[in-house]
C-alpha cells in the first residue's frame, strides 16, 4: 500500500498565517479569552504534523484559506471571537478531528452553534440542488439558523474567488464562480454588503467571461485620465458652493464595476463607448444626525442650480429609504460637455452603512422593515442594535423559518410549502394524477406514509398505485389550499362517474323486472332510506353498500305507498259527480258519458299520474294504446294537447255519488323561514281528522323556504279548505297544487 503524500505547509504560507494571527491580537484582542489563540495555534500545527490535512480540489491550503477567510470575517463584516474560531475548527470536526462535544467545552456553545449551521449547510450540498433560484437561498438562510453562518460562507466564497485566478481546475473554477454569481453575490447585495458583492460579481465575470472582462478593464484603463480630468471640472466649481454654503464634506468619483457596465452593455445592446453613466460623483456630508435631510437636500439644490437636472431620475431614498436600511439621494444631471453625470449625497453615517452594511450597522440606527425574506434580511440591521457587535446575533431567528419549508425533488429542484405540510400535499404540487394515486413516499431515501409531515431540506419521492382513488379523510392531511382543491375536483369527478354507472345499473335492473322508474317516487324513497343527496345514494350502490334488488323492492313499496295502492281500489273509486258540460267540445259522436266508481267491473280505469285528480275535480277520459282509460282532471297541463291531436280518444267522465276514497295530493309551499314554520303547518293538518300528511320536505335559502307536502284527503272542497288554511299561516306567500 502507498505512503500517503505528507503535507507541506510552505515558508510563503506560514508567514501570511502569522501575519493574519498577529492582526487578530490586534482587531479582535479584547473579545478572545486569553487561552484562545495559543489553543488554536497548538491545534493547527498538531494537524499539520499528524498529517490530517489535505490541499483542496485547487491545490489550496486549507487552513491558510481558513485564516484568510475569518480575516474577511473581520474586516469587511464585522464578526468577532466566536465566528474567528468556529472558521478555524470547521475543518477539523468535518475530518473527525474534534466532535461539537469537545469544541463546546474548549471554546463555548456559540462557536460549536456555528459549525454546526455550516455542517448543515454542507449536507444541503450534497443533494445536488439547483441552486440558482430563489427557494434555494431562502433554505439556504432558515438551516443555517445562526446568521453568522451565511455571512461566513460569503466571505470564505470571496477568498476562494481572490485565490484561484491561476488555478488548472477550469471545471471547478467554473463552477465556484457561478455558484458566487447567482448564489453569494445576492446574498451579499441584501446584507447590504455592497463591496463585497460587487468583488464577487466583476471575480465571476473574470472567470466565467474572461474576455469582456478584460475588453471592459483595458477600455477603463485607456480612459483613466481623461475620466479623472472630467471629474475633476465637474467636482470643482461644485466644491467652492459647498464652502461657501459652510457644508463640512468631501467629494469622490466612483467608476462603476465591471460586472454592472458589462450589465449596461448587454441590457443596452451597445458597446464599451456607448455607456455614458461609467462613473458617479459622491458627495460625503459629514453632518450632526438631526440636520441631516436638511443638509442633503441643500448640497441638492446648489447641484442642480449648477447643472441641469433629469427630473425622471431622481431616486429620494432620504424621505423614505430602501427596506435594507439604504439612505440617499441619486440625482442625474447634464454636466460640462453636455455629459449626463449621476450625483449622490449622502452622509458619512448613511455612507458607511451603504459600503459596510451589516458590519457598519451597529454605530448607527438603521430601519425596522417587516414581512418577506429580503425584508427580514434587512431587518437583522435592527437586531443589532442592543450591542456594539454581532454577538446578538446568537438569540436572532429567522421567524420566516417558523411559516415555510423547502423541499427538494428527486431532481433536485426546490419547492416551497407552508410549514405543516405532508407527503400527499407534495404529490399534489407535482401533478394532481401523482396526488390521486399517491400510497406514500420516501423521505432521505426511507419509505413513509403519505401523512408524514415534510421539514425543510427533506429529498422526497413519491409512490403511487393505478388502483389508489382519493377519498373524503385526505382533505384532513392536506394542508395547501392547492392540494385540497385538487382533491375535492377529484372527489366530484369520481362522483359523478360512480354515479352514471350506479345509475345506469339500476335502471337496466328495473327494466328487466319491466318496472318503469317514476322520478317522483324514487326522489321519495331516497328521502325515505335517510340520503340527503342523491349522488350519495347512487355511490353507495357503486361501492356495493346497497343492493340494488333491495332498491326494486323498498321501490315498489313507496310506488303503492305514493298512490295509495296498498287499499284495494280506493284511487279508483267515486260516486256520481256531474261532469262540467265545457268538455263537450272536445267529445264528437259520442253522447255516453263514463261514471267513475269503485265498483264498476270489466273496464280498466286508473287515475293519472301527471295531474293526480282527485273526487270533485272536474275530469275527462283518455284512451290509452292498450285500451285503459286515464281520468286526468280538466285543466291537466297535457290536456290541450291530448284534445288536439286525439280528441276521438277523449271520452267524458264524471264521479259517481259521494268521495269515500281518500287521495295523495301533493302542495308546494313558498314562504319566509320563520321560526316555528313547520311546526305551524303541521298543526292545521293535524287538527282536521280527515287529512292525512304523508311527508313534508322543507329546505331553506338565503331566509326563504320552499317544500312539498304530500296529503291524504277525501275530495277536492277539503283541498281547497286545507290551501286556504295554510295560506293565513303568518309568514307563507304561496301554496300551489302541483
Amino acid at each position: 500500500m502507498p505512503m500517503e503524500e505528507k503535507f507541506i505547509y510552505t515558508d510563503k504560507e506560514r508567514e501570511l498565517s502569522e501575519q493574519i494571527f498577529e492582526g487578530f491580537k490586534e482587531t479582535l484582542g479584547q473579545t478572545f479569552y486569553g487561552t484562545d489563540l495559543p489553543k488554536l495555534r497548538e491545534h493547527l500545527n498538531k494537524v499539520v504534523s499528524d498529517n490530517n490535512i489535505h490541499r483542496n480540489v485547487f491545490g489550496l491550503n486549507p487552513i491558510l484559506c481558513s485564516l484568510q477567510t475569518a480575516a474577511i470575517a473581520v474586516k469587511d463584516i464585522g464578526l468577532n471571537r466566536d465566528s474567528v474560531v468556529a472558521i478555524l475548527l470547521y475543518q477539523s470536526v468535518q475530518e473527525g478531528i474534534l466532535t461539537l462535544e469537545n469544541i463546546s467545552k474548549a471554546y463555548g456553545e456559540g462557536v460549536s452553534k456555528i459549525i454546526h449551521g455550516l455542517i448543515r449547510v454542507q449536507i444541503l450540498y450534497q443533494k445536488t440542488p439547483v441552486i440558482e433560484t430563489e427557494n434555494f437561498r431562502n433554505l439556504l438562510l432558515s438551516f443555517a439558523e445562526d446568521m453568522r453562518v451565511i455571512l461566513i460562507m460569503i466571505a470564505d466564497r470571496v477568498n476562494l474567488m481572490r485565490q484561484i485566478r491561476d488555478v488548472e481546475n477550469k471545471e471547478a473554477q467554473r463552477k465556484v464562480s457561478e455558484e458566487a454569481s447567482y448564489l453569494y453575490a445576492p446574498l451579499a447585495h441584501k446584507l447590504g454588503l455592497y463591496q463585497l458583492k460587487s468583488e464577487l460579481e466583476d471575480l465571476s465575470l473574470k472567470y466565467l467571461e474572461h474576455d469582456a472582462y478584460y475588453h471592459i478593464k483595458d477600455k477603463l484603463n485607456a480612459t483613466k485620465k481623461v475620466r479623472d480630468a472630467y471629474i475633476s471640472s465637474f467636482i470643482n466649481p461644485v466644491s467652492e458652493q459647498l464652502k461657501t454654503a459652510g457644508l463640512k464634506f468631501h467629494i469622490k468619483g466612483r467608476t462603476k464595476s465591471i460586472h454592472s457596465i458589462w450589465q449596461k452593455m448587454k441590457k443596452q445592446k451597445c458597446a464599451f463607448e456607448g455607456i455614458y453613466d461609467l462613473f458617479a460623483i459622491r458627495i460625503i456630508l459629514d453632518s450632526p444626525e438631526d440636520k441631516e435631510k436638511m443638509q442633503c437636500w441643500q448640497a441638492y439644490s446648489i447641484v442642480t442650480d449648477m447643472y441641469q437636472p433629469n427630473p425622471k431620475r431622481l431616486r429620494d431614498w432620504l424621505s423614505v429609504p430602501k427596506s435594507n436600511g439604504y439612505e440617499c439621494l441619486h440625482i442625474t444631471v447634464l454636466g460640462p460637455d453636455k455629459k449626463w453625470v449621476e450625483v449622490q449625497i449622502r452622509t458619512e453615517r448613511m455612507d458607511e452603512i451603504a459600503e459596510h452594511g451589516l458590519a457598519a450597522h451597529w454605530r448607527y440606527k438603521g430601519v425596522k422593515a417587516e414581512g418577506g425574506m429580503d425584508n427580514w434580511l434587512a431587518s437583522i440591521r435592527s437586531a443589532l442594535e442592543a450591542g456594539n457587535n454581532l454577538e446578538v446575533m446568537d438569540q436572532f431567528k429567522s421567524d420566516l423559518y417558523e411559516k415555510e419549508i423547502y423541499v427538494f425533488t428527486p431532481k433536485g429542484d426546490l419547492l416551497k410549502f407552508p410549514k405543516g405540510v405532508t407527503v400527499l400535499d407534495f404529490a399534489y404540487h407535482i401533478h394532481s394524477k401523482i396526488g390521486n394515486q399517491c400510497v406514500g413516499g420516501k423521505i432521505n431515501g426511507k419509505n413513509v406514509s403519505f401523512r408524514t409531515e415534510l421539514h425543510s431540506g427533506d429529498s422526497v419521492e413519491i409512490l403511487t398505485s393505478t388502483t389508489q382513488k382519493p377519498n373524503r379523510d385526505w382533505l384532513n392531511i392536506c394542508k395547501s389550499s392547492r392540494a385540497k382543491a385538487k382533491i375535492r375536483l377529484a372527489l366530484k369527478e369520481t362522483q359523478i362517474k360512480d354515479g352514471l354507472y350506479a345509475k345506469e345499473l339500476l335502471e337496466r335492473r328495473f327494466k328487466n323486472k319491466k318496472i318503469e322508474i317514476e322520478d317522483s317516487t324514487m326522489g321519495y324513497l331516497i328521502r325515505k332510506l335517510g340520503f340527503k343527496e342523491v349522488s350519495e345514494f347512487y355511490k353507495q350502490i357503486a361501492d356495493e353498500k346497497l343492493d340494488p334488488n333491495h332498491v326494486i323492492e323498498e321501490y315498489q313499496k313507496a310506488y303503492n305507498h305514493v298512490h295509495n295502492l296498498n287499499q284495494p281500489k280506493e284511487a279508483e273509486s267515486a260516486e256520481n259527480f256531474e261532469f262540467e258540460s265545457h268538455t263537450t267540445e272536445y267529445i264528437k259522436n259520442n253522447d255516453d258519458v263514463l261514471v267513475i266508481d269503485k265498483n264498476l267491473k270489466g273496464l280498466d280505469f286508473s287515475l293519472a299520474k301527471c295531474c293526480h285528480p282527485i273526487y270533485g275535480d272536474p275530469v275527462f277520459g283518455f284512451v290509452t294504446v292498450s285500451g285503459g282509460i286515464k281520468i286526468h282532471r280538466e285543466d291537466c297541463p297535457n290536456a290541450p294537447e291530448m284534445r288536439k291531436r286525439f280528441g276521438y280518444r277523449v271520452v267524458k267522465a264524471r264521479w259517481s255519488g259521494k268521495g269515500t276514497s281518500q287521495y295523495a295530493i301533493t302542495l308546494r309551499v313558498i314562504g319566509n323561514d320563520d321560526i316555528g314554520i313547520v311546526s305551524n303547518i303541521s298543526n292545521i293538518i293535524s287538527k282536521d281528522e280527515k287529512i292525512v300528511m304523508r311527508s313534508i320536505n322543507i329546505d331553506s335559502h338565503d331566509g326563504l323556504f320552499s317544500g312539498n307536502l304530500v296529503v291524504l284527503l277525501d275530495d277536492n272542497s277539503k283541498l281547497n279548505m286545507l290551501i286556504k288554511k295554510l295560506r293565513t299561516v303568518k309568514g307563507v306567500k304561496e301554496v300551489v297544487r302541483i
